[in-house]
């Protein structure tokens, strides 16, 4: 397709002298000036949304129609969601009786660091920009470099919409050379990082020292509890869409499906039923309901992943296999959408993130034992809780160690609510208010009365 940058530390210096001058003048622009600027790049989001979709797709594997329907219009919905949050984004005051007033001022942070991953890639890079700009940062951004291309294409586009120079600026590159330079530089003072629990414990151990604000959202090994009193057809037609969804390749994912015992066996043969009807093959295809594995060597990594849970005693029940697709895709890397049974909630498969279109399936008797199986991870990011009975549902959705908790639905989201995770899925939370927090100081002002 083509060739991006490898940017070194050298690089990124550049980038942070330019930050460092546009954020003299960004910094004070109006929050109606800021909103104008970032709604205008929603707008041409939207106007470029063939162009990018396409980009997308070609780029990560994803169906075409999924990079329509949901990645590029939640790209512009971030720049939108933001740009009006700016405007509404409001401070505290304290009266302390006849003695004094507090308020609270927010003000940008200055220069400030976004590193976004491969398998959302306009999506969350978006999800990032959008509210560090609204706040009034400059931003030093790096797309993951096996997905760079939107990243490229949302330069024009900020361009084109008239934000100043320095204001926004990509680099691309690997983690090891051009994130670990940005993370590690003494002049940006904040980093908001979406990826690996790896990569974020290397990021964490770089900027503790310098005491830098840290937003770390990371992996998830997703419980998907099913009861048998939920809405039969709609927990199975959104179970299949949080299990395979992106070819798995999404952080929300429900790679652990917990299912009452009295209904095992029914929903076991219903899903497979399911799962064998999926059409893998060209994204470009708009009947492939999976696409492609993100590069070779995740295709590797997930095909090991399946080869150790069969050492561990699990039972394929369906997939396991790579995929040779006929025609352009004949030697893309494609696998089968995978459900397997037979493995306890200690070994590798069920505790660490697999990434990919593999599920493993676990019965249970009472919610005690729901809940530990649930638990039993060192990721706490998202579940998903289906049943009919509202006290069940509140009673699960309290215990559940999970930052987000989703009752009888899937990555229904509003913008508005935090977003993040316990454990070891992350440190902070995006989203809301939440994201204009992180990307602002807060400074106590007190004057006596």
């Amino acid at each position: 397709m083509g060739q991006i940058p490898d940017s070194n530390e050298k690089d990124v210096n550049i980038a942070v002298e330019a930050a460092k001058k546009a954020f003299k003048n960004w910094s004070i622009t109006s929050p109606e000036e800021r909103f104008k600027v970032l709604n205008r790049i929603a707008e041409l989001i939207e106007v470029h949304l063939p162009e990018l979709a396409l980009a997308e797709t070609n780029d990560n594997g994803k169906p075409l129609w999924l990079s329509k329907k949901v990645d590029i219009p939640r790209a512009s919905a971030n720049f939108r969601f933001f740009a009006t949050g700016i405007m509404h984004f409001a401070t505290e005051s304290h009266s302390m009786e006849d003695k004094a007033v507090n308020y609270t001022l927010r003000q940008p942070i200055g220069v400030v660091g976004c590193i976004s991953p491969w398998n959302l890639p306009l999506y969350l890079f978006t999800w990032k920009i959008a509210p560090a700009l609204a706040a009034g940062n400059c931003v030093i951004a790096k797309p993951s470099e096996v997905t760079p291309v939107t990243a490229f294409l949302l330069a024009k586009i900020c361009r084109e919409a008239g934000l100043p120079d320095g204001v926004l600026n990509i680099i691309h590159g690997t983690g090891t050379n051009t994130g670990e330079a940005i993370v590690k530089h003494p002049d940006i003072k904040a980093i908001s990082f979406t990826g690996s629990t790896r990569a974020g414990e290397r990021i964490a151990s770089l900027a503790a020292p310098k005491f830098k604000k840290l937003s770390l959202e990371l992996g998830g090994k997703n419980p998907n509890i099913i009861f048998a009193d939920c809405d039969w057809e709609k927990m199975m037609k959104t179970t299949m869409q949080s299990s395979f969804s992106n070819q798995g390749e999404i952080c929300l994912c429900g790679s652990r499906i917990l299912i009452e015992e009295t209904v095992y066996e029914k929903f076991k043969a219903e899903f497979i039923e399911r799962t064998k009807a999926l059409t893998v093959g060209d994204p470009l295809d708009e009947n492939s309901k999976q696409g492609a594995i993100v590069s070779k060597v995740h295709f590797d990594k997930i095909m090991r992943c399946i080869d150790t849970a069969k050492q561990e005693g699990g039972k394929i029940l369906c997939g396991g296999s790579a995929v040779q697709p006929e025609g352009r895709c004949a030697n893309g890397y494609f696998i089968q959408p995978t459900v397997m049974e037979g493995l306890g909630p200690n070994c590798q498969t069920n505790t660490e993130e697999i990434f990919g279109p593999v599920v493993t399936l676990q019965s249970f008797k009472t919610e005690e034992e729901a809940l530990q199986l649930a638990n039993a991870t060192q990721y706490g990011l998202a579940a998903t809780i289906w049943t009919q009975d509202i006290s069940k549902a509140n009673r699960m959705a309290a215990k559940v160690e999970s930052g987000i908790v989703w009752i009888n639905c899937w990555l229904l989201r509003d913008l508005r609510t935090p977003f993040g995770g316990m454990k070891n899925s992350g440190v902070g939370r995006e989203g809301g208010w939440e994201a204009l927090r992180f990307f602002t100081e807060a400074k106590n002002v007190c004057i006596e009365l």
